[in-house]
């Protein structure tokens, strides 16, 4: 078991993304994850990501600690608060905004294709 503590984990920049602050909690290098990584993210008032990953394979599960943010995809729009959570399979493209005047923080699960 690896036990990692908030204050020794180290912020990274998220391509595609602004206005936020994105946190790698665990994978491969932070500890030993093969199969998925895990991050949080604090996307501030307007803050989100541009429209991306049509061509990734990988799985994506989005879950909302606190606030609330809208997930735009071909479909249509995904609004989650808190408790929500979204499932985002292989290929599918999708943008993210915090629409809202409150921090919104966002637990993501993305597996290792």
């Amino acid at each position: 078991m690896i036990k990692r503590e908030i204050s020794e984990v180290k912020p990274y920049s998220a391509p595609l993304h602004f206005d936020m602050k994105a946190l790698k909690l665990h994978g491969k290098e932070e500890s030993g994850a093969t199969k998925f990584w895990m991050g949080m993210s604090h996307f501030l008032p307007g803050g989100g990501a541009e429209w991306a990953y049509e061509d990734s394979p990988t799985e994506k599960i989005y879950f909302v600690l606190e606030g609330e943010v809208v997930v735009t995809a071909k479909d249509g729009d995904f609004v989650l608060k808190t408790g929500d959570s979204l499932f985002i399979g292989p290929n599918e493209g999708r943008s993210m905004l915090n629409r809202t005047n409150q921090v919104a923080t966002v637990l993501v699960v993305i597996s290792n294709n």
